[in-house]
C-alpha cells in the first residue's frame, strides 16, 4: 500500500506540473486531494494494514498530502499571476477616458415642496420657528380653544404617552403659542415646519405621520382680506401664476371665521378627473383668522391685535404638484419611486 501512495504522488505531481489554467487546477484539487480524490480514498484503507504499518503509512500519507497542498498552492499563485497578466495585456485601457462619475443622492420629493415652501414665505417676510414634536395637552388643545371633552378633539386621533398629559403632537398649531408667548406683544410672521403624528389607519391617502407647515401672522388691523390675499399669492407662486383658488367655508376651533383653500385642478385644469373627483378643484390648506381666545392665551390683546393662521400638507401638495396618488410612497423608501425626482 505504500508503494501505491508513492505511485499516486508521482502522478500527481506530475499532472499538477501540467495543468496550464486556474480551471485546470481546480480540477486536479478536487481529483487528487479533494474528499472523492485518489490520495483522500487511501486514509480508508488503513484499517487493513497491521498495526506496525499503520503508523509508518499515515506519517507517509499525511506528508504526501503537506507536499501536494503546497505545491497547489505555489502553482495556483503561478497561473493567476499569469492570467492577469495576459487579460491585462490583451484588453487595451484607455488612459484618457473620464473617470466613472460617483452615484449622487438626491432631495426627498417631500423635502424639495418643504424648501420651496420655505423660499415662497421667506419672500414674504415670514421666519421658520421650530416646535418641539412632544407636547402637553395644554398646548396642543387646551390653549387653541378645544377643551376637555370638545367635540372638536374626535377629529384628531392622539398618541398618548405613558405620562399623563403628555402627547405626540397631533398638528403644528400648539407652535403658535409658544411662538406667540415668545414674540408677544411684538408682531409676528411665522410659519411652523414640523412632523405631526395620528393613529390613524394607514391608507394611500393618511399616514400615522405626515409633515405640516403651519402659517401665523399677528399685528394690527390685519384683516380676512390679509389672508385671501396672502394665500392667493402663495399658490400661485407655488402652482402658477394664472392658477384660480376659491375659498369655502369650514370650522377649526382656533380660528374664526375659518375656511378651506382649493386650487383649481393642476392635472385637468378644471375640467374635471379621477384625482378631483370631477369637482375641478384639489384642497391645499386650511385657514381663518386666529380665534380670540387663542391671541389671549399667547399674550395677546385682541381688541388691539389680530391675525391669521393656516395650516398645510407638503406631502399633499406634493402628491397634488407630481400626480402621486399613494402616500405610502413617501415611507417606503423605494428607490424606484425616489429616483424619479
Amino acid at each position: 500500500m505504500l508503494a501505491e501512495l508513492e505511485n499516486l504522488h508521482a502522478q500527481a505531481v506530475e499532472t499538477l506540473e501540467k495543468a496550464n489554467t486556474t480551471a485546470v487546477l481546480e480540477d486536479w484539487h478536487r481529483d487528487t486531494l479533494g474528499r472523492r480524490g485518489s490520495i483522500y480514498l487511501l486514509t480508508r484503507q488503513i484499517g487493513q494494514l497491521s498495526a506496525e504499518e499503520r503508523p509508518v503509512f499515515g506519517q507517509r500519507l499525511n506528508a504526501a498530502k503537506d507536499e501536494l497542498e503546497a505545491a497547489y498552492e505555489q502553482r495556483l499563485a503561478i497561473l493567476k499571476a499569469a492570467e492577469l497578466k495576459h487579460k491585462m495585456a490583451s484588453t487595451a485601457i484607455d488612459v484618457t477616458l473620464p473617470g466613472r462619475s460617483q452615484w449622487r443622492g438626491r432631495l426627498h420629493p417631500a423635502t424639495r415642496t418643504l424648501r420651496e415652501i420655505y423660499r415662497i414665505w421667506g419672500d414674504m417676510g415670514f421666519q421658520v420657528y421650530r416646535s418641539r414634536d412632544v407636547e402637553t395637552d395644554e398646548y396642543n388643545f387646551e390653549l387653541l380653544n378645544i377643551p376637555q371633552h370638545h367635540p372638536a378633539r374626535d377629529m384628531w386621533d392622539t398618541f398618548h404617552t405613558t405620562t399623563p398629559g403628555v402627547i405626540l403632537r397631533t398638528h403644528t398649531s400648539p407652535g403658535q403659542i409658544h411662538a406667540m408667548r415668545e414674540y408677544a406683544p411684538e408682531p409676528i410672521r411665522v410659519i411652523l415646519p414640523g412632523m405631526c403624528y395620528r393613529y390613524e389607519q394607514i391608507t394611500a391617502r393618511s399616514e400615522i405621520q405626515f409633515h405640516q407647515v403651519e402659517g401665523l401672522a399677528v399685528g394690527k388691523n390685519i384683516s380676512l382680506a390679509d389672508l385671501k390675499g396672502t394665500l392667493t399669492d402663495f399658490a400661485r407662486r407655488m402652482f402658477g401664476a394664472n392658477r384660480k383658488v376659491r375659498f369655502r367655508a369650514n370650522y377649526f376651533p382656533f380660528t374664526e371665521p375659518s375656511a378651506e383653500m382649493d386650487v383649481e385642478c393642476i392635472l385637468c385644469g378644471g375640467e374635471g378627473c379621477q384625482v378631483c373627483k370631477y369637482a375641478g378643484w384639489l384642497e391645499i390648506l386650511g385657514c381663518g383668522m386666529v380665534h380670540p381666545t387663542v391671541l389671549r392665551n399667547g399674550g395677546y390683546d385682541p381688541a388691539v391685535y389680530s391675525g391669521f393662521a393656516f395650516g398645510m400638507g407638503p406631502e399633499r401638495i406634493t402628491m397634488l404638484k407630481y400626480g402621486i396618488q399613494d402616500i405610502r410612497y413617501f415611507w417606503s423608501n423605494d428607490l424606484r419611486f425616489l429616483e424619479q425626482f
